[in-house]
This record gives C-alpha cells, sequence and structure tokens, in this order.
C-alpha cells in the first residue's frame, strides 16, 4: 500500500521535486526521475514528471521507496554584511511595500549564494529594515553580471502569485543592451531552440524574443530587448548566435574584457511591468555609470 500525503498551502505552485526532496526524502534529481518513470510517485493517482506543478489538495501516493538513502545537504555558509553596506542598498531601492520589494540590482554580485559565489543580495537585504517582520522570497533571479530590476516577495502569498504571473508570461520585462557590430535591421524577433545541460542530459528548449534597435554604428548597436521566455542566459545566447555578442560577455564570448578593459556586462534589466488585483505596476531602473559611460563614448 502506498503512503498517501495531501498538498497544504505551502506547496501550492511548487515543483513536485521540491516537495518531495523537503518533505520525504533528498535524493539525488537523476534517482528521483528513476523513481517517477518507475511509477513509485503518483499525483491523483496519475504518473507525472519533477516539473509539475503542486496544486493545494493534490493527492501524492508513494510507493516502496524505504531503501533509497537521502543525500546529505551541505550547510550554506551565510554572507553577514556590514551595517554601512546594508545601509548603500537604500539607494538601490526602487518600490517597498508590505508584500515585496523592488531594487535597482546592481552588476556583479549574485541574487543568492552558490558555489562560486558568498556575497549576495538576499543575505544583504535580510539583514535591512526592509525585512525587519519577513523573509524575502526569490521570485526571479537577474545573472550576476546583469543589473537592473528585481523584484523579491516579502511573504509566501506573494511570491507563489509572482512564480505564477511568470509561467504564464504575465510579467513583461524590458532589457537594455550595448552590443557588437550593426544588428541587421530586418531582425524583429529571435526565434531559437537554445540547448542546456541538466544531469549530464542535453535539453532544447524554445527561446523567444523581441529586438529592436535605439541607435547604431559601423562598431557597436544600442538595443531594446523583450525577452518572451524565460530562459537561462537567453538574451546572451540569442545575441551571440546573430552575431552580435553583448559587450563584456566573457562567459560566451571568450577574453572579451581583457580586449576591451571593461569590467561591466552591458545588459541591464531596464523596465518590468504587471497587474495585480486589477491595479498596473510599472518599474524602471536606471543603468549605471559603467553602461552611460560607454554608451556615450562610443554610439
Amino acid at each position: 500500500m502506498p503512503k498517501s500525503y495531501t498538498v497544504d498551502d505551502d506547496y501550492n505552485d511548487s515543483r513536485l521535486d521540491k516537495w518531495f526532496k523537503n518533505e520525504i526524502i533528498n535524493l539525488p534529481h537523476s534517482l528521483l526521475e528513476r523513481i517517477l518513470r518507475q511509477n513509485k510517485v503518483k499525483v491523483n493517482k496519475k504518473k507525472t514528471k519533477s516539473s509539475y506543478r503542486l496544486q493545494t489538495g493534490d493527492l501524492i501516493e508513494i510507493y516502496d521507496i524505504s531503501k533509497l538513502k537521502p543525500v546529505e545537504k551541505k550547510e550554506k555558509i551565510k554572507y553577514l554584511p556590514k551595517k554601512k553596506e546594508i545601509g548603500t542598498y537604500d539607494n538601490y531601492v526602487i518600490e517597498d511595500n508590505e508584500n515585496f520589494i523592488v531594487i535597482n540590482k546592481p552588476s556583479g554580485i549574485p541574487v543568492q549564494s552558490g558555489t562560486k559565489s558568498f556575497k549576495n543580495i538576499i543575505d544583504i537585504l535580510k539583514n535591512s529594515k526592509y525585512f525587519e517582520n519577513s523573509k524575502p522570497f526569490i521570485v526571479h533571479r537577474l545573472d550576476k553580471e546583469t543589473s537592473g530590476v528585481l523584484i523579491i516577495a516579502k511573504n509566501r502569498k506573494y511570491a507563489q502569485l509572482f512564480t505564477s504571473l511568470f509561467r504564464i508570461r504575465k510579467i513583461h520585462k524590458t532589457y537594455l543592451a550595448i552590443v557588437y557590430g550593426k544588428v541587421d535591421k530586418t531582425i524583429k524577433v529571435m526565434k531559437d531552440d537554445l540547448i542546456y545541460y541538466e544531469n549530464n542530459k542535453k535539453i532544447s528548449q524554445k527561446a523567444v524574443s523581441n529586438i529592436k534597435i535605439i541607435k547604431s554604428n559601423e562598431g557597436y548597436s544600442y538595443l531594446e530587448l523583450n525577452p518572451i521566455t524565460g530562459r537561462k542566459h537567453q538574451l546572451r545566447k540569442q545575441l551571440l548566435k546573430i552575431g552580435n555578442p553583448i559587450i563584456g560577455d566573457d562567459k560566451y564570448f571568450l577574453n572579451d574584457r581583457k580586449r576591451i578593459k571593461i569590467k561591466n556586462l552591458m545588459l541591464h534589466a531596464y523596465k518590468i511591468k504587471f497587474m495585480i488585483n486589477n491595479i498596473q505596476y510599472n518599474f524602471k531602473a536606471k543603468y549605471n555609470n559603467a553602461f552611460e559611460d560607454f554608451l556615450k563614448k562610443n554610439i
């Protein structure tokens, strides 16, 4: 007989694999995928995928997995910012209310800690006055090198709401970028199948972005970009594919920063807009000095 569980509000709109690792046993993703293929986990009496989004009240049935061993979680070392550093983030706040905060994220710092990073936005903000009575919930990300508009929820309800809005593409983002070369004026939309690798498995994902030339010369182009899908490094990969890599992108355009002696990626999340409870929200973030200086000197 399987063990049965009912999904509560805390996991509404969360992925099945996240629920399983938190509530049952922390397994390597490849092993979890295998037991799902073997039909040892069912949702509402049906075979399902790890990416399935749970709904409150879903019935999860788990068959014999007693012999499986959990993976030991490595405790993350948290970054402890100084008061002076926390105070500087007042300059980055665009909007602050009881449900979420919007900041103009500086370039060169990741949103959260990882294997290659220590200092991060979340650990700084959760020690600030903006999260005295709540904790930060990540609802979307910007690359470490990318600056601009970033939303962070203050409660689980709004975290789930934003996650849903992003998934159904009701949150619209606009980026600004400076790229090499003169972009072909006939390109209005970039459509690609981007390749990623997850657990040594090759994955192809469709990516769509609108592109508009603001200004250009023979050396560089200044662009406005609207990603329709939200793939990892989508704009960076797509612009490289059409032959116009982003200035400062030394991940996909090797040794670029050494060649032009620039520290910043010329990609900025400029605007974000969405609607909640029939209220339209529009937020803009000014690009940083490095972006402005390069724009003035070169285009």
